[in-house]
């Protein structure tokens, strides 16, 4: 893992930054992630740049980060990577989390009101403010930040994280790829979100799904999908959405600290992963659990 420090600057903020740069970030889009580190070090009294090759030296630079704070360079699955992992360390609570969203899957970025270009969202990182959000956290220590979906859903966006993944694989011999991939990704920008079944999904399921110990729906009525989001105070907002017998049917709604899910075996998408089969999930909501620099105002 490569490790750049920069000196320090007499214009800088008073920050002591920590700039992890996720390789996926690195081989999507090098030319942003250059912008963000050029930004970043111009700005802070002191820049320490780490590299990783993968997922354990990424959370190895996290774990080495000492007194400086974090700034992750990567996209939605570089940001829950590190949220679970200082959540798994019991230093979430008192960790402020930076963020430039850089990659192909940054739905969740976008929806945290993260800013999307390098320059914007490295400014941030220097002039915002910390916002305290809530988090969901399953009964097998798995953190969601956004939403939970069941069955799981995609987008276009996963396609194309597959797509830079294989570029990313063979990189030395085809270079070029990946100049197309970017200029499909940016015809692609401009077109809605395509939401397909995702690997597993399957069409209606019977769940029981209870909100604070009380039943919304029960195993003798199909539904088509399960949502679970962190609302306001502290809350989870769960939607059901019936299967449709002639009349459209209204969605159920509940509002709760704790949601479980059981049922025959199913699988969930949290955030952007993908998990399961389980028989059973506890969600339980953890408010102002972790904090996380937006732009100010």
């Amino acid at each position: 893992m490569a490790e750049v420090a920069t000196s320090a600057r007499s214009s800088a903020t008073p920050d002591q930054l920590l700039v992890v740069i996720d390789p996926v970030a690195r081989r999507a889009d090098g030319e942003s992630v250059r912008i963000a580190k050029d930004v970043l070090s111009a700005g802070a009294a002191s820049t320490k740049v780490c590299l990783p090759d993968g997922p354990e030296e990424f959370s190895r630079a996290l774990r080495r980060r000492g007194s400086r704070r974090p700034v992750v360079v990567g996209d939605d699955r570089a940001l829950l990577r590190a949220v679970g992992l200082l959540h798994r360390q019991r230093e979430l609570a008192g960790c402020e989390l930076s963020m430039v969203p850089v990659g192909p899957v940054l739905g969740l970025t976008r929806a945290l009101g993260l800013p999307s270009g390098a320059v914007a969202a490295a400014r941030a990182v220097l002039d915002g403010a910390e916002r305290r959000l809530d988090l969901l956290v399953d009964d097998s220590d798995g953190v969601v930040l956004g939403a939970v979906r069941i069955p799981p859903v995609a987008t276009h966006e996963d396609a194309d994280a597959g797509a830079g993944a294989v570029a990313g694989a063979s990189a030395p011999a085809h270079a070029w790829l990946r100049t197309c991939q970017s200029l499909v990704r940016t015809l692609a920008s401009s077109r809605p979100a395509r939401i397909t079944a995702a690997p597993g999904a399957t069409g209606p399921v019977r769940l029981r799904v209870e909100v604070d110990g009380v039943t919304l729906v029960d195993l003798d009525r199909p539904v088509e999908g399960v949502s679970i989001t962190p609302g306001a105070g502290g809350l989870a907002v769960v939607e059901v959405r019936p299967l449709s017998v002639g009349a459209e049917a209204s969605p159920l709604t509940a509002s709760g600290r704790t949601v479980t899910v059981s049922g025959a075996h199913f699988r969930y998408r949290a955030d952007a992963v993908v998990s399961g089969p389980v028989g059973t999930r506890t969600w339980t909501v953890r408010e102002g659990a972790w904090g996380l620099t937006l732009p100010a105002g």
